[in-house]
C-alpha cells in the first residue's frame, strides 16, 4: 500500500507519499480501507519530530479516518467486512489501509462518509474532556479557546447541545459562523481581553469550564476567568508548556486544573471513551444538533498543503485528506 511517511522531521515538505508494507491485523483488530483522514495538530507535531507515536502504533501520521472494513480479526465481534466506519487511531490514518482495534470503531452517523473522518478524534477529545473531566452540565458557562479549529467547532456545538452558555475565542472573521454553531459570545482574542469579556457576560461570576489548547501562555488568565468551583481542562500547549500557577487564586476559587491527552491512553481506556461517544454524542449527530464542520477536502497526496493550511489558522473546522 501507500502511506504518508516522514523520512526526516521538518516542515510540510517532509511528508512523503511512499510504498510501505500492508498492515497486519491482530486478533482483536480490523483492517479499514481508508476513504479519508482528518488532519490534527498532533500530526503537525509528529511531522516536526516533537510527538512520536506511542509504542506499537503505526509510524505514519493520522489519528482518525473513515472507510470500509475489509478484514476482521479472529476475536472481533459485532463488525463485518463491508461495513462503513470511522475510527479513532493512535496513528496510520494517512494511508490506504490501517489496522484498528475493534473498540475504537464507530459506525458512520447521519453525515457524509468522507466528512465522518473528521469526527472520531474531536468527538472523543471533546466529550471526554468536557463531560468526564470538566463535568459540564446544563446552565454552566463554557469557555472554548480556538473556537474555529476542529476541536473548537465541535466543542461549541456539544456545549450548546448540553445546555451550556458557550463563550469562545477566535478571529473576528469566524464569529458569525461560530454563532451559527451555538456560541453565544465569540471573543476576538487579538482585540479583546477574554478574562474581562467572560466576567462581563457572566456578571462577574466567571466560566464553570474552560477547554484550553494554549497551555502556558493562558494559564494565569484562565485561572482568573474561572468561576468559583470552576474546572480548567488543558488539552494543548500551543502557547508553551511551562508557566507559574498561582495556587492561592486556585484555592480561593476552590477550582481545579486538569491536563489530559488521548493518543497515549491504553486501548481499553480509548474503547471506553469511544463507547461513551457512541452512546451520548452520536444521537446528537443523528438528531442534527451536532455535525462535522469541514473547511475543505484535499487529496492525500497534498498532505503538505493541508499541514500548511492548519498551521496558518485560516481554516474553519476540519481539513480532510481523501483517497479515491
Amino acid at each position: 500500500m501507500k502511506a504518508i511517511t516522514i523520512p526526516q522531521p521538518g516542515g510540510p515538505e517532509a511528508l512523503v507519499w511512499a510504498e510501505v508494507p500492508d498492515p497486519e491485523p491482530g486478533p482483536d483488530e480490523v483492517i479499514v480501507d481508508v476513504r479519508a483522514s482528518g488532519v490534527n495538530r498532533a500530526d503537525l507535531l509528529q511531522r516536526q519530530g516533537h510527538y512520536p507515536p506511542p509504542p506499537g502504533a503505526s509510524a505514519y501520521p493520522g489519528l482518525e479516518c473513515s472507510g470500509v472494513i475489509t478484514v476482521v480479526g479472529s476475536e472481533v465481534a459485532g463488525w463485518a467486512v463491508g461495513q462503513q466506519v470511522c475510527a479513532l487511531l493512535s496513528g496510520g490514518g494517512y494511508a490506504e489501509r490501517v489496522a484498528v482495534p475493534a473498540g475504537q470503531l464507530l459506525p458512520v452517523p447521519a453525515c457524509d462518509s468522507v466528512d465522518a473522518a473528521g469526527l472520531p478524534e474531536v468527538a472523543c477529545t471533546v466529550w471526554s474532556n468536557l463531560v468526564q473531566v470538566g463535568r459540564l452540565s446544563a446552565g454552566d458557562t463554557l469557555l472554548v479557546h480556538g473556537g474555529g479549529s476542529g476541536i473548537g467547532t465541535f466543542a461549541v456545538q456539544l456545549g450548546a447541545a448540553l445546555g451550556a452558555t458557550v463563550v469562545t475565542t477566535a478571529r473576528e472573521a469566524k464569529h458569525s459562523r461560530l454563532r451559527e454553531l451555538g456560541a453565544s459570545h465569540p471573543i476576538d482574542y487579538r482585540e479583546q481581553d477574554f478574562v474581562e469579556e467572560v466576567r462581563r457576560v457572566t456578571d462577574g461570576r466567571g466560566a464553570d469550564v474552560i477547554l484550553d489548547i494554549m497551555g502556558a501562555s493562558y494559564l494565569g488568565r484562565n485561572v482568573s476567568a474561572l468561576a468559583t468551583g470552576g474546572r480548567l481542562v488543558v488539552i494543548g500547549m500551543q502557547g508553551g508548556r511551562k508557566a507559574e500557577l498561582d495556587l492561592g487564586a486556585l484555592l480561593t476559587k476552590r477550582a481545579s486544573v486538569a491536563a489530559t491527552s488521548l493518543r497515549s491512553r491504553p486501548v481499553a481506556e480509548k474503547a471506553e471513551i469511544v463507547q461513551g461517544v457512541r452512546d451520548e454524542v452520536w444521537p446528537l449527530i443523528e438528531a442534527g444538533r451536532v455535525r462535522p464542520v469541514v473547511d475543505r477536502r484535499l487529496p492525500m497526496t497534498e498532505a503538505a498543503e493541508a499541514h500548511r493550511l492548519v498551521e496558518s489558522n485560516d481554516h474553519f473546522g476540519k481539513v480532510l485528506l481523501t483517497l479515491g
